[in-house]
């Protein structure tokens, strides 16, 4: 019964999003217990998997993803929420950076919610150009955008969050537009719906808790949240009054977009869930983790470095979700077009 309900809720509320054209914004997201020692990767993937076959390649990545971050810190949000969205549709394979073709007129990239405001492709484009040039058709793309989400934690977090990634994922050869939506937890899913979602691809709810942290770095369409504005003084998880009028002001004043977490928008770390607990977060979807559910989880998230360790374990947990092989997948030649 209990599955049956978080089904039909998640079937409700994803047809909701389509009714009101939910569009840009959608959640990070994004996982568990702190690890002792680093954890084993997944049984096709290992760490320091480049070592004998292109040699500096996590260096490449990290080297590139720093100077792109000191240009736009925004960009390091974007490279996070990029991670994300691909390991949710399809498997960590970066099925998400395939354009369009003849062949397929509709890929990830140009489905709800990622349409117009997913960013960071220009990023993995440079860093495979590099690679290439480097160790011709050695590494994955999908391990490119691995490799980047995690570097892009690093230097947000001003260096304090760095973690091993685990790597040896191969490159889908599938990506649709019309799997996003039912797939990507959307900014206005309740805890029900949330739970179901990440469930559905190996994460607990912990991780659901520790994933959602990572809303504490960019930014959100006004649209991705006008189901909380106006604010109804009613519901418990309502934006406090003063928050509320402060992101009013804002998405009235011209400006379509606004910053996540509008006390630290640069910085990666626990002032999120500072936030959930004041009633000064954007989405339903935020406000869902003050929930009895959850509250616990949130309030352990406050204590120094807790968060933090479990957002490494987290991160190279998503990261093993759907992996290709060599059986299913490719090492492209272009992030963009598969071979």
């Amino acid at each position: 019964m209990a599955s049956k309900l978080a089904a039909s809720a998640l079937m409700l509320a994803l047809l909701g999003c389509v009714a009101h054209t939910c569009q840009a914004g959608y959640g990070y997201p994004y996982p568990v217990s702190a690890p002792k020692s680093t954890p084993p990767a997944a049984p096709t993937l290992n760490y320091a998997h480049y070592y004998k076959t292109c040699k500096g390649a996590e260096k490449i990545v990290r080297d590139v993803v720093q100077e792109e971050i000191k240009r736009n810190p925004g960009i390091g949000a974007g490279l996070i929420r990029l991670f994300f969205h691909d390991c949710f549709v399809q498997g960590c394979d970066a099925s998400v950076l395939l354009d369009k073709t003849p062949a397929n007129e509709s890929t990830e990239k140009f489905g709800l919610p990622n349409i117009g405001s997913l960013r960071g492709f220009e990023v993995i484009d440079k860093i495979k150009t590099k690679l290439e040039a480097k160790c011709k058709g050695v590494v994955s793309c999908a391990d490119i955008v691995a490799f980047a989400g995690r570097d892009a934690t690093y230097f947000l977090s001003n260096k304090k969050v760095y973690f091993e990634m685990p790597a040896g994922r191969y490159d889908g050869r599938v990506s649709s537009a019309s799997e996003t939506l039912f797939n990507l937890p959307p900014p206005f899913g309740n805890i029900t719906v949330l739970e179901a979602m990440f469930a559905a691809k190996g994460l607990n709810l912990d991780e659901m808790v520790t994933l959602s942290g990572a809303h504490t770095v960019g930014i959100s369409h006004c649209s991705s949240f006008g189901d909380r504005l106006p604010r109804n003084a009613s519901d418990p998880m309502a934006m406090n009054s003063r928050f509320a009028n402060s992101v009013t002001r804002k998405c009235k004043s011209g400006s379509s977009m606004v910053d996540q977490d509008f006390k630290t928008p640069n910085k990666l770390d626990n002032q999120y869930y500072k936030n959930v607990l004041n009633h000064e977060v954007l989405f339903t979807s935020d406000a869902a983790l003050e929930s009895s559910k959850t509250k616990r989880l949130v309030k352990q998230n406050l204590t120094p470095y807790v968060w933090e360790t479990k957002f490494k374990q987290a991160m190279r947990k998503m990261g093993a979700i759907g992996v290709k092989t060599s059986a299913n997948g490719e090492i492209r030649k272009n992030c963009r077009l598969i071979n």
